[in-house]
């Protein structure tokens, strides 16, 4: 082989390892990077800190994006941190997920009731459906004042529990198929069993009128299921949330990157505005959530 033949072997060697390892190692270089941030972290509050995070990575070998929920490998990952946790040593648990598998979320929220020592759990963008069954069962919840918690009333299939009660209670028994009263008698069964998970939950941190109230809100299809719940309605139910979230947890939220687009559908200069303030809009009011 001629010396023009070896060196575009060696290029497309190269270029094939390089597009096939690529994600591999960068993978490798942000969970190194992650690890370190957690550990400052954990060393600043004198806690344990445990993240379930949920984005689209690229994970495999290919960059091939995958969608990610709370599902029982999650459960069983954070339940063995649990365990390994001194009962006087605070749970500083950071949430990003759209939420997942009921059983395991209860297992997770569950455990969490269950440690002695103090549990917050962070949300910087969103816990919603499973997510928010983990923050409700923390000492405290901490949320950027954007971020969202949602109901937790369960899905049968692609249909929310209560709809599917509200449909057969509004039509006479002979009109309704069988299958559709199948599904009611699951959706009733689920509602209780849901309702009853977070009533235990609440009433650990609320009085227990209040904790029905709020128990019957989250769960009995009041709202949509992706409804979102800002800090400020919240803090109206009673349930204890504040704003002060670590820097740690935002740079820790730039190490999970979202899987690259083919075309970037959001762009700024990532550097602070330092300029002068401008008066608001006259007449503008601010948005409460």
């Amino acid at each position: 082989m001629d010396v023009t033949g070896l060196m575009s072997t060696l290029f497309w060697i190269i270029l094939l390892g390089s597009t096939l390892l690529g994600p591999f190692f960068t993978q490798r270089r942000l969970e190194a990077m992650r690890l370190t941030l957690m550990g400052r972290m954990q060393k600043n509050r004198g806690s344990r800190v445990i993240t379930l995070i949920h984005r689209q990575e690229a994970l495999s070998l290919l960059g091939i994006p995958l969608s990610k929920y709370i599902n029982i490998e999650d459960s069983e990952q954070v339940l063995r941190a649990i365990r390994m946790t001194p009962d006087d040593v605070p749970i500083d648990l950071i949430v990003h997920t759209p939420g997942g598998l009921v059983l395991a979320a209860e297992q997770i929220a569950l455990a969490l009731v269950r440690h002695k020592a103090k549990v917050t759990v962070f949300v910087p963008h969103y816990a919603m459906s499973g997510g928010t069954l983990l923050a409700l069962a923390a000492d405290e919840i901490v949320m950027d004042e954007n971020a969202v918690l949602g109901p937790v009333d369960p899905q049968i299939g692609s249909y929310p529990a209560a709809s599917i009660l509200s449909v057969v209670e509004r039509k006479p028994i002979e009109n309704v198929d069988d299958n559709t009263l199948i599904l009611a008698d699951i959706a009733e069964k689920a509602i209780s069993q849901v309702r009853e998970t977070v009533l235990g939950i609440l009433k650990e941190n609320l009085a227990d009128e209040q904790a029905e109230e709020v128990a019957d809100l989250f769960t009995r299809g009041y709202f949509t299921h992706d409804y979102p719940l800002g800090a400020v309605k919240l803090q109206a139910m009673g349930l204890s949330v504040s704003f002060d979230m670590p820097t740690e947890v935002y740079k820790l939220m730039e190490l999970y990157p979202q899987a690259a687009a083919n075309r970037p559908s959001v762009g700024y200069v990532p550097m602070p505005y330092k300029a002068e303030p401008t008066r608001e809009k006259p007449g503008r009011k601010s948005v409460q959530t």
